[in-house]
């Protein structure tokens, strides 16, 4: 990935820990290390941070300019999450892709694995781009 289109964390990702891995044209990677404070109360993950993690790299793989410049922002319009499994390692990684859309609105699909290859979580979205972004 070119290191030009690195963003800074914002607020949510850098408190919970996520980081980006990838980012290209109607793609993008994210990584979220599964930290005590992310477990829910039985000591698996939370939902929470599957469907954070899908809600960001859709997000992300629709709004890709490639001009670093130029930063296009969404809205999630809705998030579909389906939980599949439990992980078997200690790192998340949701990868997106930009399934469709049209001027105004996009759609988009993802997936949480983890290191081991095992698949948490699936999820579909529809974003609204922002205006003046």
């Amino acid at each position: 990935m070119d290191d030009r289109f690195l963003e800074d964390p914002y607020a949510w990702q850098n408190h919970i820990g996520m980081k980006m891995r990838d980012w290209s044209d109607g793609y993008a990677a994210f990584e979220l290390p599964l930290a005590p404070f992310i477990m829910n109360r039985h000591g698996n993950p939370h939902g929470g941070a599957h469907a954070s993690l899908l809600d960001t790299v859709m997000g992300y793989a629709g709004c890709w300019t490639g001009d670093p410049e130029r930063a296009q922002m969404c809205l999630t319009l809705s998030l579909t999450v389906q939980y599949l499994s439990r992980p078997r390692g200690e790192i998340f990684i949701a990868t997106g892709h930009k399934t469709g859309g049209g001027r105004s609105t996009f759609f988009a699909e993802g997936a949480v694995h983890d290191e081991t290859g095992e698949l948490i979580a699936k999820g579909t979205g529809t974003f609204r781009y922002r205006k003046g972004s």
